[in-house]
């Protein structure tokens, strides 16, 4: 019998080694260590997913969206803009926002600590908090709508469809915070390649049943507006099964198990005590988006509109501003938690060039093409003119829109939660909301007088943001930090 050839362990060790040389991009792209290396390929890897998430799963879809409400009519853009750009900002992903913020900034300390099974106990007690919200959502705003409508509209048939539209986000609520806390999760990790492949998934299933279910094709009902909401919860729900199932399964860089679910009082308040400053600081631009809309809906339905349809325009700058920012979070948290501040200051930097090379373009494409852009959503002719005239003004704000968001989000994962909120609400509260008031009625410059406000406290929030972040205080380790970055 002939003998097996004898098998050179140096070959199989090459072998080997040359598999993990041959990891997939994305692999590479998910697990990269970015305390090392190039910062601008690391802004790229994290921001680059990003982005593409962005405009993909909002942006295209805020535009489909918008193009469905337009179809339905003023009232119904603006009962939309009533329910999501006020309620569901102000009551549902302000405290989101603020749980997915916190996690990001413990998760990525303790992943650039190496300390990655305190990472995964934080991620799964920021999904206990959401669940908890997402039931306090359905209580509220799921039962007793109607109320909270007419704190922010005034026309009757836009609080009769916007009862109906509020109802089903609130009740709905837990699968988009859910999307939102494995963004967050994953963020400060430094994987948002995974969020990205969600989405492209979750987003088109979202966008069909909207078509299908406000305008009753493929066999299904129409709905009316109630197919907005109703079609956007299904693609919602896609998202957040498969977050769950790529979570608990070990294919993300975060793996979770059932013992990071179960309550631990002494995490949820820490991760309480510091989401409630990004979220009070985050209610402050939602609580001048509620001014203006409530402002708005006094002066008229079509005033109504017409902001509503600049909000979503703007928000497109947004999303490409945010990830840009939120990459310089995760690479500043990582780095400070690998006791490298140097190396976070220069990541500020570089983000930075990235942001304004990224926002100037998109700002002049805004004010040239500001015509075209709203006659996509308006019919009416009015309407169209108060939009664009409110594009002329907001693109003024976009070229520095940029630079806000590194700096507050710098901040945030620094462990300094205090300042960008103190500066957000005192900004909007001292100024902001006063101005607005001032200018367009005591003025008597109406939709005119908001847009010129909303430039001067945009600008004001922005220079004052940056002014901080320039003072260096933010490299200092705060206490509180400290606690959650050594405690067992």
């Amino acid at each position: 019998m002939q003998e097996a050839p004898e098998v050179d362990q140096s070959e199989v060790e090459i072998e080997v080694e040359g598999a993990l040389e041959r990891q997939s991009l994305l692999g590479l792209l998910r697990d990269r260590d970015h305390t090392q290396g190039s910062l601008l390929v690391s802004v790229l890897v994290v921001a680059l997913p990003s982005v593409v998430t962005m405009v993909f799963s909002f942006g295209v879809f805020q535009v489909l969206e918008l193009s469905f409400l337009g179809r339905l009519g003023n009232q119904a853009v603006a009962a939309a803009g009533a329910s999501d750009q006020t309620l569901r900002q102000l009551l549902l992903m302000l405290p989101a926002m603020g749980v997915s913020v916190a996690s990001q900034m413990m998760i990525a300390r303790f992943v650039g600590s190496g300390l990655l099974e305190k990472a995964e106990h934080v991620a799964g007690q920021s999904f206990v908090l959401a669940a908890g919200l997402a039931l306090f959502a359905a209580l509220t705003g799921g039962l007793f709508p109607g109320p909270l409508v007419r704190l922010v509209a005034s026309d009757p048939e836009v609080i009769a469809l916007a009862t109906v539209y509020a109802r089903i986000v609130f009740l709905t609520f837990f699968a988009m915070i859910a999307g939102q806390i494995f963004a967050g999760t994953l963020s400060g990790a430094g994987d948002t390649t995974t969020s990205m492949m969600t989405s492209f998934i979750a987003t088109p299933i979202s966008i069909f049943f909207e078509w299908a279910l406000t305008f009753g094709h493929a066999g299904l009902p129409a709905l009316g507006i109630a197919g907005i909401p109703l079609g956007s919860a299904i693609g919602g729900v896609c998202s957040a099964g498969i977050s769950l199932y790529m979570l608990f399964s070990g294919r993300c860089r975060v793996h979770l198990r059932l013992r990071h679910l179960v309550p631990d009082w002494d995490e949820l308040y820490r991760l309480v005590s510091v989401a409630w400053q990004p979220a009070l600081h985050m209610f402050a631009r939602s609580l001048m988006i509620v001014f203006f809309m409530t402002m708005a809906g006094h002066l008229g339905g079509k005033v109504q509109a017409a902001y509503t349809i600049g909000l979503r325009l703007e928000m497109l700058a947004i999303m490409l501003a945010f990830p840009i920012a939120n990459a310089c979070a995760t690479l500043v948290g990582q780095n400070l938690g690998a006791g490298d501040v140097a190396r976070a200051w220069r990541a500020i930097w570089v983000t930075s060039g990235v942001e304004l090379a990224a926002l100037w373009p998109l700002a002049l494409g805004v004010f040239l093409f500001r015509h075209q852009l709203v006659s996509f959503f308006a019919s009416d002719p009015e309407v169209a003119e108060m939009a664009s005239q409110y594009l002329v003004y907001s693109s003024s704000i976009l070229m520095f829109y940029g630079l806000y968001f590194v700096a507050f989000r710098t901040l945030q994962a620094s462990g300094d939660m205090n300042s960008p909120m103190l500066i957000s609400v005192g900004s909007a509260v001292l100024v902001g909301a006063p101005l607005a008031y001032y200018l367009s009625v005591r003025g008597d410059l109406g939709p005119t007088g908001m847009w010129i406000a909303n430039v001067i406290y945009a600008l004001l929030n922005a220079g004052l943001m940056v002014a901080w972040l320039l003072t260096g205080r933010w490299t200092r380790r705060h206490v509180g930090l400290h606690a959650v970055h050594t405690r067992s």
